[in-house]
Order: structure tokens, then sequence, then C-alpha cells
């Protein structure tokens, strides 16, 4: 039986959660958290290390660290914990194109655009296993081109495609981004049977809602999205996202994020004096 616990990282308005199969411990970690506080470019472990203690009193194996995609709003645990357990990690094959794009950003040499970095790079409809549960791949592109959903059991894990309904869709004016391919992307989503279990990658409550929450159904996506709930035309949609993103501005974490994320959540080699530093590329972004 598929298990699912989430876990809410205040600072960063991120969703981690630890998947596994009952019958088996075999578990999963998706889109795990580095603490980092940018003002004093500090980073700690004690979110990833909270999880691996849960999983561990549980009595599970980690065998897949799961990234939906490369974040500009955090930094990720991934190579920590694939570090501390020997699990494998795996993102979308198309991660090539955001690093290719990032490494002339950052003047990052030694970043290879190839993904070997990761263990896995999946393809659309690629098949694994968490103990004995199927796993499929779905690529959701839009938000990023490298986005992907994992169909795991009877639930959906789609990162930032989708918010709960009431906020609706993730930003695409990334590099990549496309309002027009996101929606395709939901609509794939939403096309899965009404009852799969939907887990958002992020949780921003709006107005009039107190309390962070990050289930919900396809049923209830079709039924409430403020973006793209059934009867909302494609064009209506793009022209009311791009000018949304018109407004936003950049994540706080982007620039330290994603010199850190297409590492695979690894930090940049030390500099000749033995220390590691990140870069801020000026009037580039």
């Amino acid at each position: 039986m598929l298990k699912i616990q989430a876990y809410f990282d205040q600072a960063t308005a991120t969703v981690t959660y630890l998947v596994w199969d009952s019958a088996t411990q075999d578990g999963a970690i998706i889109d795990p958290v580095l603490d980092f506080e940018p003002h004093a470019a500090s980073m700690k472990t004690a979110s990833a290390d909270a999880i691996l203690k849960d999983a561990d009193d549980k009595g599970l194996t980690i065998r897949w660290v799961l990234e939906t995609h490369a974040h500009a709003d955090h930094l990720s645990a991934g190579d920590y914990i694939r570090r501390k357990t020997g699990a494998s990690l795996g993102i979308g094959a198309r991660i090539t194109e955001v690093q290719a794009k990032f490494r002339d950003l950052f003047n990052a040499g030694d970043v290879a655009p190839n993904g070997d970095v990761f263990d896995a790079l999946f393809d659309d409809d690629a098949h694994f296993t968490i103990g004995d549960i199927p796993a499929t791949v779905l690529h959701t592109p839009g938000h990023t081109p490298a986005c992907v959903s994992y169909l795991i059991g009877d639930a959906v894990f789609v990162g930032d495609t989708l918010f709960m309904p009431d906020f609706g869709t993730a930003r695409t004016d990334f590099p990549g981004g496309d309002a027009a391919t996101l929606f395709d992307s939901v609509r794939r989503i939403l096309n899965l049977p009404p009852e799969t279990r939907i887990f958002v990658g992020h949780d921003y409550p709006p107005e009039g809602r107190n309390e962070p929450a990050w289930e919900t159904t396809v049923a209830e996506q079709r039924a409430g999205n403020i973006h793209v709930r059934d009867g909302v035309p494609k064009e209506a949609f793009v022209e009311k996202r791009n000018a949304r993103d018109k407004t936003l501005a950049a994540p706080k974490l982007i620039l330290p994020s994603l010199q850190v994320n297409i590492r695979a959540g690894a930090t940049p080699p030390a500099d000749a004096d033995g220390h590691v530093y990140l870069k801020l590329p000026i009037n580039r972004l």
C-alpha cells in the first residue's frame, strides 16, 4: 500500500514528500529542501535530516530521491540525501537544457550539460517502481522545459505545475517556460481519473485561508481551479497567466538555488582557498 507523509517548509513554502510501499518498506523522497539562510549564506541540513530520521524510525529503505524540476525557490537536498542513503537521484531528461542555460549564466565550467550529475534522466512515460508500487513519469513542461510529474499508484506529485485550486498554476516566465505549454501539461494531469490524488509542490495560502494545504484531487481541480478549471479556454488561460507573470518579482533564492540545483543539489567546487562560493551574476538575470 502506498503511504505518503508531507513536510511543509515554512521558509520557502515548499512541500517535500516521503512516500513508501508499506509491504516492502522501500521509499522515495520527492523535492527535498536544503536549509539556506541568504543573509549569512549558511547551509544546513536540518529539514532533510528530520525526514531521514522519520524514514529510519519507520524502518524504510530510501531507494529514490525524485526531483520534479530544477527549482528556483529553494536549494535541493537531493545530493545530500543520496550521499546519506545510497539512493538514486532522478529528474526529467530535459534538465540538460536547463543546465546549458544556467551553466552560461553562472560561468559554471564544472557543469557538463549532459545530466551526468543525476543517476536517472527520465523520458516521458518512463516507468520504475517504489517497492512493488508502479510509478510513471509524466513530462509536464511549461513552468520549465524539464518539469515532470510522478504518478505513483493512485497519487500524482506535480511539483510546480499545479497549485491548490484556490491558488491556480505555476508561473511561466522563467527561461524555457511557456503558458500555452503549461495549459497542455495541466490538462494532461486533469485527464487522469477524477479520484486521482494530486500532491502539489508549494502552497501559498490566499486571502481567506490561513493554513497551508497540499493534497487535492483531479475532480476538485477540474471543478474549482481558479486558472484552469473545466470550461476555461486555452487562450484565456494564456492571457491571464502571462499578465500575472509580468507582476511577479524573481524568487528570493533564484540565484543560489539554480547554481546548486543544476549540480543536483551539490555546491560548486571549492575555490583555491578551500572555501565554497556562490556567484551573483550582475545585470544578467
